[in-house]
């Protein structure tokens, strides 16, 4: 039977809703830390590579390289969660995000770019820990507040994410005062923010909401089976839940991370600087994680299937704006990021509500780990393509055609809900 070391002690089972209230508080303050911490890469990750490599074609290969740590990260992560509970997992995490911010500023003193981009590798790990934070949220929840949940940890990030960016500029001209080139001064905060984030998840997440869960369905409410006991057609209906839901962020993250990577390079080459490029990626982050809370409570009410499929239209009017917008309009092009974020937001709320529902909690974590694999190698994906197209065809057509792809989750969520369609009416029926 899966306890905690005081469960099986002394044998009383804690109440889960005083236990998720401790958890959102500790998950909500690490979660303000780390948002600060994973600002940098976006903010200044391009710009930086554009600068050691001289090219603007592999500008994109930053953020391809976090986000690709990233997946390496969250099936480690996934793992270690799954095993040992969700405490240990995210403090390793943030912790080798703040070893690889160490390295990425290492890398610019010495001007390697080898160093770099193996330090930005592991600085990805910093992301994944972030978004695996979300699933901890959620262990403990009803299923009707799940996405709330999930909600109220990503809506954290927003404090630190905005403040990230818009510190770029002073953390550079402290940089230089230390010697360490001025694009690499927003990594010293990341640096400070990801270690902090681990202290506070090791010192402060008990007890571990993961272990806490099972201990709960272990005992089952009044003799009911355990979480991880399930039939065959659940199964069957939890493997579609997963694929579907995957797919869902795995769409919205491609999109999401492509045309950002290459917005701030867009600023940059229609003459703007550092400060300009972290006003728009401050907004697009705040649209990210701000609108959580309303977000959760739409999936909650409305469901999670109709809030995926506004996903897909909010991107495609991000997509348009930021190919038709004037490369010199700062106010345009911070609209479009702030749609991008949207249409990210609403399609990760949805889509973890979904994994979530699906998945029993025998298998949870490691589950959505692999989930987020799927997640962070489409961001790679994003990443590294975003800087040849531009390259190739330019920002407008990197734009329209992240747009345009952000559709296809349409016809995803519609086969599913027609599938639901004879399953509700037999339940009517009876």
């Amino acid at each position: 039977m899966n306890r905690t070391a005081s469960h099986r002690t002394t044998g009383v089972l804690p109440d889960a809703a005083a236990v998720q209230r401790r958890v959102l508080r500790v998950l909500v303050a690490s979660q303000v830390l780390s948002g600060a911490g994973l600002a940098a890469g976006v903010t200044v990750g391009a710009l930086l590579a554009q600068d050691m490599l001289g090219a603007t074609g592999l500008a994109g290969l930053p953020s391809a390289l976090f986000t690709a740590g990233s997946a390496l990260t969250a099936v480690v992560v996934g793992r270690v969660s799954q095993r040992h509970g969700r405490r240990p997992g995210l403090a390793a995490g943030y912790l080798t995000g703040a070893v690889g911010s160490l390295g990425v500023i290492t890398a610019a003193v010495l001007d390697n770019p080898v160093l770099l981009f193996v330090a930005l590798f592991v600085y990805g790990a910093g992301t994944a820990t972030n978004l695996q934070a979300r699933y901890a949220g959620a262990d403990l929840a009803p299923r009707d507040h799940r996405a709330r949940a999930v909600s109220t940890v990503l809506v954290a990030t927003t404090l630190g994410g905005v403040a990230g960016p818009n510190l770029a500029a002073p953390t550079g001209t402290f940089a230089e005062k230390l010697g360490i080139p001025g694009l690499a001064g927003p990594f010293l905060l990341s640096g400070a923010a990801y270690a902090l984030a681990a202290l506070v998840l090791a010192v402060r997440l008990r007890p571990d909401p993961l272990l806490t869960a099972r201990a709960l369905a272990d005992a089952g409410p009044e003799g009911a089976p355990a979480d991880g006991t399930t039939t065959a057609t659940e199964v069957r209906e939890g493997r579609g839940g997963v694929v579907l839901g995957a797919l869902i962020m795995v769409l919205t993250q491609l999109v999401m991370v492509a045309i950002m990577t290459m917005t701030p390079v867009h600023l940059h080459d229609h003459g703007h600087g550092t400060a300009a490029s972290g006003v728009v990626i401050a907004v697009h982050i705040a649209a990210m994680y701000l609108p959580s809370p309303l977000t959760g409570r739409l999936v909650d009410r409305f469901g999670r299937l109709r809030i995926a499929a506004a996903s897909g239209l909010t991107l495609l009017a991000s997509g348009v704006l930021a190919a038709t917008a004037p490369g010199d309009s700062v106010a345009l092009l911070a609209l479009a990021l702030a749609l991008l974020g949207l249409g990210w937001n609403f399609g990760l709320v949805s889509g973890t509500a979904i994994v979530t529902d699906a998945v029993p909690l025998a298998t949870r974590a490691r589950t959505q780990g692999m989930v987020d694999v799927s997640i962070a190698v489409a961001g790679a994906t994003g990443g590294i393509s975003s800087g040849l197209v531009v390259a190739a065809s330019g920002y407008p057509v990197l734009a329209l055609t992240g747009g345009v792809l952000a559709l296809a989750v349409l016809p995803a969520v519609a086969a599913t809900a027609y599938r639901a369609e004879p399953r509700r009416s037999a339940a009517y029926r009876r």
